[in-house]
């Protein structure tokens, strides 16, 4: 079984993206497209951390 892992509150307490406009995409989520293709390069870099 696959262990399911939050990776919005990893990267925060990372503090990898720890600017205010990063940290309010990824506690709140994004509002409109620009905020989501951020959030995709966000996911993106965090996989890459990961592996």
């Amino acid at each position: 079984m696959k262990e399911e892992i939050d990776w919005k509150k990893e990267l925060l307490e990372s503090r990898k993206f720890n600017n205010k406009f990063s940290k309010n995409i990824l506690e709140n989520g994004a509002k409109n497209y620009m905020q989501g293709i951020y959030m995709g390069y966000m996911y993106h870099r965090w996989k890459k951390i990961r592996s």
